[in-house]
Parts: structure tokens; sequence; C-alpha cells
């Protein structure tokens, strides 16, 4: 392997790991910073190091860390052991798995060679995906039964009963998308949401389908035991549900599964109903053909967007005693977001001086692209948070009264009048 394709492996690798492992702590603190916001609290951010809080995210890495060295306690009753310990693994290794096949970026063409921007490069991303979508629920059935607990049985049972009801609900919403798209290849599918419909409406998959996009949005929740779908560990009614009897990294895989899964799901969203890498009317040709322009835009508009956000940090990073150790972070923050504007700022000018090359251009459309993924997928995630502390709890008979009785009957129609578009009209 060259240079360049061993660089374009390790990257889409680390983008993977990112995205997934090393977004936890930062979801974990978007999580309690939403919910101190809409319970009319601030939520922990006092935790720091040498006076770094970064918001407080380093009361997330400081919670890992605790759970790392805590005693990992197993209860005597427990007699299928090795199931028992197996069982945390399996949800955390499926819903890092699924991230592996997401595309952050369109394919790279470096030196006539084309590159899949995807840790793993195939093109049976969709089956890959509803494959260990599948297997992750498995992680929690075992997990219960395990336990020898009954509250840790009914949890397993509840998880069993909900995947099944909501996996077919699922399965129906994607078969619709896959008759429009004509394809399960990840990367087809955003390409196809590059173009416009009628010239001037981009074709995201939420307004082609927006039907199958609500009901895939709503079974996502579901599959990833997100609130109001949580009935597999509703604390109110048995305890903690599957995980009752884990404690330390055997409860922390399972606490870490669930947002990695939950960052999964909200990219496998973006990927087939919200443009993907796409930026709306900027697909990929036109981006390469614009580059310059874009480079100018992006030279006007970092430092005006820099500037907000260091009076935004200086607002609300300012503590009342001058010599608080914390107060060091404002400086520290103001100091690298100067640095970092003043390099890429270097950085745009040489390139817009000396001419752009296609490598270059390439290369950079791609960096462009994998930025707007990762914003898409934060906001994503703050939604997935948002309906967390909005909603309520299903009750059992209301969860399955939703997927049998309405969103099925509804997903086998919308397949259904999909596939006379299609087939009689020729759209």
């Amino acid at each position: 392997m060259s240079a360049v394709s061993i660089s374009v492996v390790v990257f889409n690798i680390v983008m993977a790991l990112i995205v997934s492992l090393v977004f936890v702590p930062i979801l974990v603190w978007m999580e309690r910073r939403v919910a101190g916001f809409i319970q009319d609290r601030l939520g922990p951010n006092r935790c720091h190091i040498g006076g770094v809080r970064l918001g407080g995210i380093v009361q997330s890495f400081a919670d890992m860390l605790k759970l790392v060295f805590k005693e990992d306690y197993r209860p005597n009753t427990v007699k299928e052991k090795v199931l028992f310990r197996l069982s945390p693994v399996i949800v955390f290794v499926t819903a890092y798995l699924s991230f592996m096949v997401i595309p952050f970026a369109d394919d790279l063409t470096i030196d006539g060679k084309t590159y899949i921007m995807q840790a793993l490069p195939i093109e049976f991303g969709l089956l890959w995906v509803l494959a260990f979508a599948g297997l992750g629920v498995y992680g929690l059935m075992l997990g219960g039964w395990s336990s020898n607990s009954k509250f840790s049985l009914l949890g397993g049972i509840r998880a069993a009963a909900q995947v099944i009801s909501y996996e077919a609900v699922m399965g129906l919403s994607l078969v619709s998308m896959l008759i429009v798209y004509g394809s399960i290849h990840f990367g087809d599918m955003v390409r196809f949401q590059g173009e416009l419909l009628w010239g001037f409406i981009p074709a995201w998959g939420i307004i082609i389908q927006p039907v199958a996009a609500i009901l895939f949005i709503i079974t996502a929740f579901a599959e990833t035991n997100r609130a109001p779908f949580d009935i597999a560990e509703g604390e109110s009614e048995i305890v903690g549900g599957f995980h009752t009897e884990y404690s330390a990294m055997g409860f922390g895989l399972f606490f870490v599964g669930e947002y990695i899964a939950m960052g999964a799901a909200s990219a496998l969203i973006i990927t087939l109903f919200l443009g993907g890498y796409q930026i709306p009317w900027l697909n990929t040709n036109t981006l390469k053909e614009n580059i310059n322009i874009v480079m100018l835009v992006i030279l006007i508009f970092l430092p005006t967007i820099s500037y907000f956000f260091a009076r935004w940090i200086k607002k609300n990073n300012v503590w009342p005693d001058s010599k608080d150790i914390r107060n060091r972070e404002t400086k520290w923050l103001i100091m690298g977001l100067i640095g970092i504007n003043i390099v890429v700022t270097l950085i745009l000018v040489w390139l817009l001086l000396s001419g752009i090359s296609s490598n270059g251009a390439n290369a950079s459309v791609a960096l462009i692209q994998v930025i707007t993924f990762v914003v898409k997928l934060i906001m994503m995630n703050f939604f997935f948070i948002w309906v967390r502390w909005t909603l309520v709890r299903f009750r059992y008979d209301q969860l399955q009264n939703l997927a049998w009785k309405v969103l099925l009957p509804i997903a086998i129609a919308n397949v259904f009048i999909t596939g006379i578009f299609v087939v009689f009209l020729g759209v």
C-alpha cells in the first residue's frame, strides 16, 4: 500500500473511533447540560483539572475513570458467569461496529485512485447495520437472563419484545427507501441526496419520503432503548432492568454502548434522510468547481464566528473569585481559539495564492464534508437528548399498541404507495 492509501485508511478508522468512542464523554455532557437546561438547573460543571473544565466535559471523564477503578461485584446468584460477562461486551461491540460503514465524505480521488471514506470500505452497508442492530439485543437479553434476577429477567424480556416489534416497522420503512434509492450502498444513497428536485429543493430522504423518515426515527429511539422507549430499564418499575446486577465496567459497557448506539442511530438517520455529508445546494461536484469561492467564504466568516464564540466563552466562563484557578480556562480557550484562527487563515491564504491542485481540491472538499457530517451528527444527538428529557416513558401496552396497531399499518401502506409511484409513474 502507498503512503496515501495508508493515510486514508488510518484517517477513516480514527474518524470512526472519534465519532463513536471519543464522542461518548461529550454526549454524556450534552445529556447533563440539556437536562439541566430543561429542568432549570446548571448540571455538573464544576469538576476541573488544573482549572480546565471544558464546560463540564471533565466531569464525564472523571465518571468514566471511576467506573474503570470501581470494584466489579458479581452476585453469588449468577449461574451463567460467561454469558454474564459477555453480555455488555456484545452491546458495546455491536454498537461500535455499526459506525464502521457510515461514510464521512464522498469518495476521495488522489492521483487517479479512488478511496471510500468509511472505516470499512464495503458496499452492503445497510445490511451490515441491520445485522448488528439485530445482534445488539442479544446482549440485553442474555444480560437479563444470566443475572438470575427477576428484575433483570423482566428487563431482558421487555427488550426482546420491544426490538422484535419495532424492527418490523424499521425494516419496512427502509424497504421504501431502497425502492427510491435503488441501492444498499450508503455512498450511493448520499450522492442521490446531493441532487436537486425541480432544480431548487435538496433531494434529501426526509423530503422524498417523510413518512418513512418519521417511522425510522421513532423506531431508532426504540432500538436504542432511549426514552420514551426505555421500558427495558424502567427504574420506577424494575430497578434498572437488564443491568440491575451489573457494576463497575460491566455497567460501564452497557452505559457507553447506549451512547454509541445513539450516535450510530443518529449517523444512520443523517445518512438515509438528512443528506449525509452533503451541504444543501452544494454537492461534491459543485464544491470542487467552486472551491476557491468556498475557501474565500470560510476565510471571511471564520473570524466573525470565532469572535462571537469568544464573547460567549468570556461571558459564561468567569468565576466571581478573581483568584479562582478555573478562571485560567477562559484565557487559555480564547488564546487557543485565536491560534486556530491564525493557523487556518494562513493555510487558506496560502492555498488561494498558490492555487489549489486537483488533489488539493478533492482533499479540501472531503474535509469540508467531514466537518458537515460531524455538525449534523451533534445536532441529531441533541435531538435524541431533547426528546428524552421532554417526553415521559410509555407503558408496555402503549408501546406495543403503537408498534403493531399504528406504525406497522402505516409502514405497509407507505411501501405499497411508494411501489405504485415508482413502477407506474416512473418517478
